[in-house]
């Protein structure tokens, strides 16, 4: 059988498929070349991230095609139900990159705790003829031990969150309608040591009304989850980041919120318009922003290639 890699899987699962006896092609083909090449080189796997789409017409132009292989935790980009319709499996990586996610979601909160995503700014253009004036006007930063975080969603992403945050001393306060009153998280050591800490939901008002700093990872087809009403409930200069998912937040209203000063600085990493985000955002001096990376590590595309190699073999009985 042959696999299209066209993005989305890396080191050892190229050779993890090999050894199984598929023939891996590596070749990048672009969007509308997509469905020509599948038919010319009789591909059954397309391996695929979000930047390529599989719609009903591609499914219907290319026969051969079996199943798709989505380094994504969403299936933004494929027509899920006509796919399942016409026989053609879909399988996901399921928490590979949740640790990844998590790491960039301290990333932003310490460098907006200390304003280092303006002193990256300021520093290249006014440090060698206002060093102290930058040092005064950046010295006003806080420390996040004793602060509180509130977690909307503890999926896997929200765990690995919570996990960093109390190893950070902070105080941690989730809202998940998926789970009960609470969660325990167990926290794994380098030495092997482990603790399990249990954690207790609140409400989502509360959630909104207590924390110093919020994130999101939320799974939600549903767009401004996070919209006008919601930042009017958080605290005055609450941090906010959303490196989970693009359209959660509406983003007018988050400009607003830190025009008025409800919002003191916000973190970034997807955007409702991507490629191409708002100028509105990229010029804004109150925003951390990075170009979609949450889920991309070193580690983490290691594991996301093992893993999906090991499901296109278990799911086609290799």
């Amino acid at each position: 059988m042959k696999i299209l890699v066209n993005d989305g899987i890396l080191d050892g699962g190229t050779a993890t498929l090999e050894n199984a006896g598929f023939e891996v092609i590596t070749t990048k083909v672009a969007q509308e070349q997509l469905d020509n090449f599948i038919n010319e080189e009789q591909i059954n796997v397309v391996v695929i991230k979000n930047s390529t789409e599989i719609h009903a017409e591609l499914i219907d132009n290319c026969p051969t095609l079996k199943l798709i292989a989505n380094a994504s935790t969403t299936n933004d980009n494929i027509d899920v139900v006509y796919a399942q319709e016409c026989g053609v499996q879909i399988i996901n990586v399921s928490d590979a990159s949740a640790n990844a996610v998590a790491e960039l979601v301290f990333a932003h909160l310490l460098t907006m705790a200390r304003f280092l995503h303006q002193a990256n700014r300021e520093m290249p253009l006014e440090g060698d003829t206002s060093f102290n004036a930058l040092k005064k006007q950046f010295s006003a930063g806080t420390e996040v031990r004793g602060k509180t975080l509130g977690i909307i969603g503890m999926s896997t992403e929200g765990q690995q969150v919570a996990k960093i945050a109390l190893g950070l001393g902070m105080k941690v306060i989730a809202y998940d309608v998926e789970f009960g009153d609470s969660i325990t998280i167990p926290i794994e050591f380098y030495n092997g040591q482990a603790i399990d800490i249990e954690i207790d939901f609140t409400s989502a008002d509360d959630l909104l009304k207590e924390a110093d700093f919020i994130t999101v990872h939320l799974a939600s087809e549903e767009n401004h989850v996070i919209g006008v009403k919601e930042f009017e409930k958080m605290k005055k200069g609450v941090g906010f980041i959303n490196v989970s998912q693009s359209g959660l937040v509406d983003e007018i209203a988050l400009v607003n919120a830190i025009e008025s000063g409800k919002v003191q600085y916000a973190g970034l990493d997807t955007f409702e318009n991507q490629p191409t985000p708002e100028i509105q955002l990229l010029m804004n001096p109150e925003l951390s922003l990075s170009p979609n990376i949450a889920s991309f590590t070193v580690e983490s595309q290691h594991k996301i290639g093992t893993e999906l190699a090991n499901k296109i073999i278990n799911s086609l009985h290799v």
